[in-house]
Protein backbone atom coordinates (compact mmCIF):
# COMPACT_ATOMS: atom_id res chain seq x y z
CA UNK A 1 0.00 0.00 0.00
CA UNK A 2 1.41 3.31 -0.98
CA UNK A 3 2.00 6.38 1.28
CA UNK A 4 -0.81 7.98 -0.82
CA UNK A 5 -3.37 5.37 0.44
CA UNK A 6 -2.89 4.83 3.42
CA UNK A 7 -6.07 5.55 5.59
CA UNK A 8 -5.59 8.22 7.91
CA UNK A 9 -6.90 7.56 11.32
CA UNK A 10 -10.09 9.73 11.90
CA UNK A 11 -11.23 8.99 8.69
CA UNK A 12 -14.77 8.05 9.17
CA UNK A 13 -15.45 10.44 11.86
CA UNK A 14 -17.87 13.26 10.82
CA UNK A 15 -17.89 16.67 12.44
CA UNK A 16 -20.40 19.28 12.04
CA UNK A 17 -18.40 22.85 13.17
CA UNK A 18 -21.19 25.37 13.79
CA UNK A 19 -18.42 27.72 15.82
CA UNK A 20 -16.82 30.88 14.38
CA UNK A 21 -13.41 32.16 14.83
CA UNK A 22 -10.66 30.73 17.03
CA UNK A 23 -11.56 28.04 19.69
CA UNK A 24 -13.97 25.97 17.84
CA UNK A 25 -12.69 25.69 14.49
CA UNK A 26 -8.70 25.06 15.51
CA UNK A 27 -10.33 22.16 17.38
CA UNK A 28 -11.95 21.30 13.90
CA UNK A 29 -9.03 21.70 12.02
CA UNK A 30 -7.28 19.28 14.47
CA UNK A 31 -10.12 16.68 13.46
CA UNK A 32 -9.54 17.27 9.68
CA UNK A 33 -5.71 17.09 9.83
CA UNK A 34 -6.02 13.05 10.91
CA UNK A 35 -8.50 12.68 8.37
CA UNK A 36 -11.58 13.27 9.95
CA UNK A 37 -14.24 14.64 7.69
CA UNK A 38 -15.51 18.49 8.86
CA UNK A 39 -18.33 20.29 7.61
CA UNK A 40 -17.75 23.80 8.05
CA UNK A 41 -21.37 25.40 8.95
CA UNK A 42 -21.95 29.16 8.09
CA UNK A 43 -24.60 31.07 7.86
CA UNK A 44 -25.69 32.21 4.23
CA UNK A 45 -26.03 35.84 5.46
CA UNK A 46 -22.54 35.97 7.78
CA UNK A 47 -19.63 34.51 6.85
CA UNK A 48 -16.80 33.62 9.51
CA UNK A 49 -14.99 36.74 10.30
CA UNK A 50 -11.97 34.50 9.96
CA UNK A 51 -12.21 34.69 6.88
CA UNK A 52 -11.02 38.25 6.58
CA UNK A 53 -8.47 38.07 9.41
CA UNK A 54 -4.99 38.53 9.55
CA UNK A 55 -2.92 40.01 6.20
CA UNK A 56 -4.13 40.02 3.07
CA UNK A 57 -2.87 38.85 -0.47
CA UNK A 58 -4.64 39.73 -3.59
CA UNK A 59 -8.01 40.16 -1.50
CA UNK A 60 -7.54 37.02 -0.15
CA UNK A 61 -7.25 36.09 3.78
CA UNK A 62 -3.86 34.34 4.80
CA UNK A 63 -5.16 32.76 8.04
CA UNK A 64 -8.54 31.10 6.98
CA UNK A 65 -6.56 29.04 4.67
CA UNK A 66 -4.46 27.42 7.70
CA UNK A 67 -7.76 27.85 9.97
CA UNK A 68 -9.91 25.88 7.79
CA UNK A 69 -7.52 23.29 5.70
CA UNK A 70 -9.05 20.32 5.04
CA UNK A 71 -12.69 20.92 5.53
CA UNK A 72 -15.49 21.14 3.61
CA UNK A 73 -17.83 24.83 3.99
CA UNK A 74 -21.49 24.72 3.75
CA UNK A 75 -24.22 27.52 4.39
CA UNK A 76 -27.41 26.89 6.86
CA UNK A 77 -29.43 29.46 8.40
CA UNK A 78 -29.86 27.98 11.97
CA UNK A 79 -32.37 30.91 13.10
CA UNK A 80 -34.73 29.35 10.94
CA UNK A 81 -37.01 26.35 11.39
CA UNK A 82 -36.02 24.60 8.53
CA UNK A 83 -32.60 25.36 8.71
CA UNK A 84 -32.43 23.44 12.32
CA UNK A 85 -34.81 20.77 10.87
CA UNK A 86 -31.76 20.16 8.40
CA UNK A 87 -29.33 20.45 10.70
CA UNK A 88 -31.09 17.50 12.78
CA UNK A 89 -30.83 15.37 9.68
CA UNK A 90 -26.79 15.61 9.74
CA UNK A 91 -26.64 14.70 12.95
CA UNK A 92 -28.27 11.18 12.12
CA UNK A 93 -24.61 11.15 10.24
CA UNK A 94 -22.37 12.92 12.24
CA UNK A 95 -20.43 11.61 15.53
CA UNK A 96 -19.23 15.25 16.45
CA UNK A 97 -20.75 18.73 17.04
CA UNK A 98 -18.53 21.60 17.42
CA UNK A 99 -20.18 24.66 18.98
CA UNK A 100 -18.39 27.72 20.83
CA UNK A 101 -21.33 30.22 20.90
CA UNK A 102 -22.49 31.43 24.05
CA UNK A 103 -24.42 29.14 26.13
CA UNK A 104 -27.86 29.08 25.66
CA UNK A 105 -27.73 29.94 22.09
CA UNK A 106 -28.05 26.06 20.35
CA UNK A 107 -30.80 25.78 22.89
CA UNK A 108 -32.71 28.38 21.95
CA UNK A 109 -32.57 27.22 18.38
CA UNK A 110 -34.14 23.98 19.64
CA UNK A 111 -30.56 22.34 18.93
CA UNK A 112 -30.40 21.43 22.77
CA UNK A 113 -27.74 18.46 23.60
CA UNK A 114 -30.78 16.60 24.93
CA UNK A 115 -32.75 17.25 21.75
CA UNK A 116 -30.04 15.93 19.25
CA UNK A 117 -29.11 13.17 21.21
CA UNK A 118 -32.73 11.37 21.10
CA UNK A 119 -32.04 11.48 17.54
CA UNK A 120 -28.18 10.32 17.77
CA UNK A 121 -27.76 8.93 20.98
CA UNK A 122 -23.86 8.58 19.36
CA UNK A 123 -23.32 12.38 18.81
CA UNK A 124 -20.98 14.20 21.27
CA UNK A 125 -21.12 17.83 21.29
CA UNK A 126 -18.12 19.39 21.70
CA UNK A 127 -18.95 23.00 23.50
CA UNK A 128 -16.33 25.55 24.40
CA UNK A 129 -17.23 29.27 25.72
CA UNK A 130 -15.84 31.97 27.81
CA UNK A 131 -17.47 30.27 31.33
CA UNK A 132 -18.50 26.92 30.36
CA UNK A 133 -22.23 26.09 30.57
CA UNK A 134 -22.88 26.04 34.70
CA UNK A 135 -21.94 28.59 37.28
CA UNK A 136 -22.69 32.09 37.89
CA UNK A 137 -20.78 33.43 34.61
CA UNK A 138 -22.00 31.51 32.11
CA UNK A 139 -24.14 33.73 29.85
CA UNK A 140 -21.02 36.25 30.00
CA UNK A 141 -19.27 37.09 26.54
CA UNK A 142 -16.04 35.44 26.87
CA UNK A 143 -13.07 35.71 24.25
CA UNK A 144 -9.62 34.31 24.85
CA UNK A 145 -8.30 37.77 26.21
CA UNK A 146 -10.74 37.64 29.43
CA UNK A 147 -10.13 33.84 29.37
CA UNK A 148 -6.12 34.65 29.63
CA UNK A 149 -7.25 37.54 32.15
CA UNK A 150 -9.25 35.87 34.23
CA UNK A 151 -7.46 31.77 34.17
CA UNK A 152 -4.38 34.09 35.85
CA UNK A 153 -2.24 34.19 32.98
CA UNK A 154 -2.08 37.85 32.28
CA UNK A 155 -1.25 38.41 35.82
CA UNK A 156 2.07 36.66 35.37
CA UNK A 157 3.10 37.91 31.78
CA UNK A 158 5.32 41.23 31.02
CA UNK A 159 7.68 43.13 33.30
CA UNK A 160 7.04 44.20 37.33
CA UNK A 161 7.31 47.98 36.30
CA UNK A 162 4.42 47.49 33.64
CA UNK A 163 1.04 46.95 33.26
CA UNK A 164 0.64 43.33 32.26
CA UNK A 165 0.47 42.19 28.61
CA UNK A 166 -0.86 39.92 26.61
CA UNK A 167 1.40 37.21 24.76
CA UNK A 168 1.87 37.74 20.84
CA UNK A 169 -0.69 35.09 19.86
CA UNK A 170 -4.22 33.62 20.90
CA UNK A 171 -3.11 31.35 23.29
CA UNK A 172 -6.68 30.98 25.23
CA UNK A 173 -8.42 30.10 22.22
CA UNK A 174 -5.63 27.62 21.19
CA UNK A 175 -5.52 26.23 24.93
CA UNK A 176 -9.62 25.92 24.81
CA UNK A 177 -9.33 24.22 21.13
CA UNK A 178 -6.87 21.45 22.43
CA UNK A 179 -8.36 20.53 25.94
CA UNK A 180 -12.25 20.56 24.19
CA UNK A 181 -10.20 18.17 21.43
CA UNK A 182 -8.48 16.16 24.33
CA UNK A 183 -11.83 15.83 25.62
CA UNK A 184 -13.93 14.93 22.40
CA UNK A 185 -11.38 12.12 21.54
CA UNK A 186 -12.43 10.73 25.38
CA UNK A 187 -15.20 10.91 24.48
CA UNK A 188 -14.96 9.03 21.51
CA UNK A 189 -13.07 6.35 23.04
CA UNK A 190 -15.34 5.95 26.07
CA UNK A 191 -18.51 5.67 23.62
CA UNK A 192 -16.57 2.65 22.10
CA UNK A 193 -17.71 1.11 25.47
CA UNK A 194 -20.96 2.87 26.36
CA UNK A 195 -22.57 3.60 22.78
CA UNK A 196 -23.35 6.96 23.66
CA UNK A 197 -22.35 10.14 23.19
CA UNK A 198 -21.75 13.03 25.88
CA UNK A 199 -21.08 16.77 26.06
CA UNK A 200 -17.67 18.16 26.46
CA UNK A 201 -17.95 21.50 28.43
CA UNK A 202 -14.97 23.52 27.75
CA UNK A 203 -14.50 26.86 29.32
CA UNK A 204 -11.26 29.46 27.87
CA UNK A 205 -10.19 30.62 31.72
CA UNK A 206 -10.42 26.97 32.76
CA UNK A 207 -8.07 25.62 29.76
CA UNK A 208 -5.60 29.19 30.52
CA UNK A 209 -5.71 28.25 34.71
CA UNK A 210 -5.16 24.38 33.90
CA UNK A 211 -1.73 25.42 32.54
CA UNK A 212 -1.03 27.99 35.56
CA UNK A 213 1.49 25.19 37.33
CA UNK A 214 1.51 25.72 41.18
CA UNK A 215 -0.04 29.20 41.11
CA UNK A 216 -2.92 27.58 43.75
CA UNK A 217 -0.75 25.95 46.06
CA UNK A 218 2.02 28.96 46.22
CA UNK A 219 -0.66 31.41 47.30
CA UNK A 220 -2.79 29.07 49.55
CA UNK A 221 0.11 27.05 50.91
CA UNK A 222 3.12 29.39 51.23
CA UNK A 223 1.51 33.07 50.74
CA UNK A 224 2.90 33.49 48.08
CA UNK A 225 1.38 35.25 44.95
CA UNK A 226 3.17 34.95 41.70
CA UNK A 227 3.94 38.62 39.88
CA UNK A 228 5.50 39.60 36.77
CA UNK A 229 8.86 38.78 36.13
CA UNK A 230 9.60 39.06 32.92
CA UNK A 231 11.85 36.57 31.32
CA UNK A 232 13.31 35.43 34.46
CA UNK A 233 11.90 32.24 36.85
CA UNK A 234 11.85 33.58 40.54
CA UNK A 235 14.70 30.99 42.12
CA UNK A 236 15.48 29.01 38.89
CA UNK A 237 18.92 30.60 37.62
CA UNK A 238 20.29 30.74 35.08
CA UNK A 239 17.18 30.73 32.68
CA UNK A 240 16.76 34.23 30.98
CA UNK A 241 17.95 35.55 27.54
CA UNK A 242 21.12 37.36 27.21
CA UNK A 243 22.74 39.87 24.67
CA UNK A 244 25.19 38.62 22.06
CA UNK A 245 27.46 40.77 20.28
CA UNK A 246 25.80 40.97 16.81
CA UNK A 247 23.13 42.85 18.88
CA UNK A 248 20.53 40.05 19.28
CA UNK A 249 19.21 37.67 21.92
CA UNK A 250 20.08 33.75 22.74
CA UNK A 251 18.12 31.98 25.29
CA UNK A 252 19.84 29.85 27.68
CA UNK A 253 18.43 27.67 30.42
CA UNK A 254 21.06 25.98 32.46
CA UNK A 255 19.45 25.97 36.18
CA UNK A 256 20.61 21.79 36.89
CA UNK A 257 23.44 21.33 38.61
CA UNK A 258 25.04 19.16 35.72
CA UNK A 259 23.87 21.46 32.99
CA UNK A 260 25.19 24.78 34.82
CA UNK A 261 28.95 22.97 34.75
CA UNK A 262 28.30 22.14 31.14
CA UNK A 263 27.65 25.69 31.06
CA UNK A 264 30.90 27.20 32.87
CA UNK A 265 32.98 25.46 30.81
CA UNK A 266 31.23 26.51 27.60
CA UNK A 267 32.13 29.97 28.79
CA UNK A 268 35.88 29.08 30.06
CA UNK A 269 34.88 29.87 33.24
CA UNK A 270 34.89 26.19 34.95
CA UNK A 271 35.66 27.50 38.55
CA UNK A 272 31.89 29.44 38.76
CA UNK A 273 30.49 25.99 39.06
CA UNK A 274 32.30 25.39 42.48
CA UNK A 275 31.88 29.05 43.55
CA UNK A 276 29.65 29.37 46.51
CA UNK A 277 27.13 31.61 45.05
CA UNK A 278 26.52 29.74 42.24
CA UNK A 279 27.90 25.72 43.19
CA UNK A 280 23.83 24.93 43.88
CA UNK A 281 20.00 25.23 42.70
CA UNK A 282 19.46 27.42 46.15
CA UNK A 283 22.07 29.60 45.75
CA UNK A 284 22.05 30.13 41.62
CA UNK A 285 18.58 31.48 42.28
CA UNK A 286 19.38 33.98 45.47
CA UNK A 287 22.67 35.20 42.83
CA UNK A 288 20.38 35.27 40.21
CA UNK A 289 21.32 38.71 39.17
CA UNK A 290 24.57 38.67 39.40
CA UNK A 291 24.75 35.53 37.55
CA UNK A 292 22.70 36.58 34.66
CA UNK A 293 25.43 39.88 34.33
CA UNK A 294 28.58 37.28 34.26
CA UNK A 295 26.58 35.24 31.81
CA UNK A 296 25.84 38.45 29.02
CA UNK A 297 29.47 39.81 29.62
CA UNK A 298 30.39 36.06 27.98
CA UNK A 299 27.49 36.25 25.62
CA UNK A 300 28.49 39.83 24.64
CA UNK A 301 31.66 38.98 23.47
CA UNK A 302 30.66 36.47 21.18
CA UNK A 303 28.18 36.52 18.01
CA UNK A 304 25.05 34.69 18.24
CA UNK A 305 26.17 31.51 16.03
CA UNK A 306 29.44 31.65 17.35
CA UNK A 307 28.18 31.31 21.38
CA UNK A 308 25.26 28.84 20.62
CA UNK A 309 27.73 26.62 18.92
CA UNK A 310 29.79 26.70 21.83
CA UNK A 311 26.63 26.13 23.95
CA UNK A 312 25.81 23.04 22.10
CA UNK A 313 28.81 21.21 21.89
CA UNK A 314 28.73 21.08 25.85
CA UNK A 315 25.28 20.40 25.96
CA UNK A 316 23.61 23.34 27.30
CA UNK A 317 19.98 24.14 26.44
CA UNK A 318 19.84 26.93 24.28
CA UNK A 319 18.56 29.15 20.99
CA UNK A 320 18.08 32.04 19.19
CA UNK A 321 14.78 33.93 19.76
CA UNK A 322 13.01 32.99 16.25
CA UNK A 323 11.28 35.31 13.81
CA UNK A 324 9.30 33.99 10.98
CA UNK A 325 12.53 34.65 9.29
CA UNK A 326 14.73 32.53 11.42
CA UNK A 327 11.76 29.75 10.71
CA UNK A 328 11.18 29.53 7.37
CA UNK A 329 15.17 29.38 7.05
CA UNK A 330 15.68 27.02 9.65
CA UNK A 331 16.76 22.93 8.27
CA UNK A 332 14.97 20.76 11.11
CA UNK A 333 11.85 22.59 10.53
CA UNK A 334 12.27 21.98 6.81
CA UNK A 335 13.21 17.78 7.66
CA UNK A 336 10.35 17.87 10.18
CA UNK A 337 7.52 19.21 7.17
CA UNK A 338 6.82 22.13 9.53
CA UNK A 339 6.21 24.20 7.12
CA UNK A 340 3.89 22.45 4.71
CA UNK A 341 2.86 23.98 0.91
CA UNK A 342 -0.14 23.69 -0.33
CA UNK A 343 -1.58 24.51 -3.73
CA UNK A 344 -4.60 27.42 -3.04
CA UNK A 345 -6.82 28.21 -6.10
CA UNK A 346 -6.04 31.80 -6.22
CA UNK A 347 -2.48 32.28 -4.79
CA UNK A 348 -0.32 29.21 -6.07
CA UNK A 349 2.00 27.52 -3.51
CA UNK A 350 0.64 28.67 -0.08
CA UNK A 351 2.70 27.73 3.22
CA UNK A 352 1.41 26.46 6.06
CA UNK A 353 2.38 24.88 9.47
CA UNK A 354 2.83 21.62 9.37
CA UNK A 355 0.54 19.04 11.67
CA UNK A 356 1.83 18.14 15.09
CA UNK A 357 1.93 16.13 16.83
CA UNK A 358 3.90 13.40 14.07
CA UNK A 359 2.11 9.74 14.08
CA UNK A 360 4.58 7.14 13.25
CA UNK A 361 1.99 4.63 11.47
CA UNK A 362 -0.99 6.68 10.38
CA UNK A 363 0.47 10.55 10.23
CA UNK A 364 -2.00 13.17 9.47
CA UNK A 365 -2.31 15.33 5.86
CA UNK A 366 -2.92 18.59 4.83
CA UNK A 367 -4.87 17.75 1.37
CA UNK A 368 -6.17 21.48 0.77
CA UNK A 369 -7.01 24.79 2.24
CA UNK A 370 -9.74 25.98 3.80
CA UNK A 371 -12.73 26.37 1.24
CA UNK A 372 -12.55 29.45 -0.14
CA UNK A 373 -16.04 29.95 -1.45
CA UNK A 374 -18.62 29.80 1.25
CA UNK A 375 -20.84 26.93 0.95
CA UNK A 376 -18.81 25.42 -1.45
CA UNK A 377 -19.51 21.94 -0.94
CA UNK A 378 -23.12 22.45 -0.28
CA UNK A 379 -24.40 20.17 -3.61
CA UNK A 380 -22.36 17.41 -2.37
CA UNK A 381 -23.54 17.45 1.45
CA UNK A 382 -27.24 18.27 0.64
CA UNK A 383 -27.66 16.18 -2.61
CA UNK A 384 -25.32 13.43 -1.63
CA UNK A 385 -25.49 13.14 2.32
CA UNK A 386 -29.06 14.03 2.86
CA UNK A 387 -30.70 13.42 -0.43
CA UNK A 388 -32.25 15.95 -1.86
CA UNK A 389 -32.64 17.64 -5.40
CA UNK A 390 -31.01 20.63 -6.88
CA UNK A 391 -34.81 21.95 -6.96
CA UNK A 392 -34.64 22.48 -3.37
CA UNK A 393 -31.48 23.64 -2.95
CA UNK A 394 -32.76 26.29 -5.02
CA UNK A 395 -35.82 27.05 -3.49
CA UNK A 396 -33.95 27.21 0.07
CA UNK A 397 -31.49 29.44 -1.19
CA UNK A 398 -33.84 32.20 -2.43
CA UNK A 399 -35.37 31.67 1.43
CA UNK A 400 -32.29 32.56 2.82
CA UNK A 401 -32.10 28.89 4.44
CA UNK A 402 -29.10 28.08 2.99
Amino acid sequence: MTKEKERLPLEGIRVLELGTLLAGPFSGRLFADFGAEVIKIEPPDKMDPMRNWGKSKEGTGLWWPIQSRNKKSITLNLREEKGQALLKEMVKEADIIIENFRPGTMEKWNLSYEELSEINPKIIMMRTSGFGQTGPYKHRAGFGSVGEAMGGLRHVTGYQDRAPTRIGISIGDTLAALFATIGCLVALHEREQSGKGQVVDTALYESVFSVMESLIPDYLLAGYVRERMGNILPGVAPSNIYYTQDETYIVIGANADGVFRRLCEAMDQVELADDDRFATHEARGKNMKVLDLLIEEWTKSLPAKEALEKLEEKGVPSGLIYSAKDIVEDPHYQERDMILSVEHPELGEFPMPGIVPKLSRTPGKVKHPGPEKVGKHNEEVYTQLLGYSEEELEEWRESNII
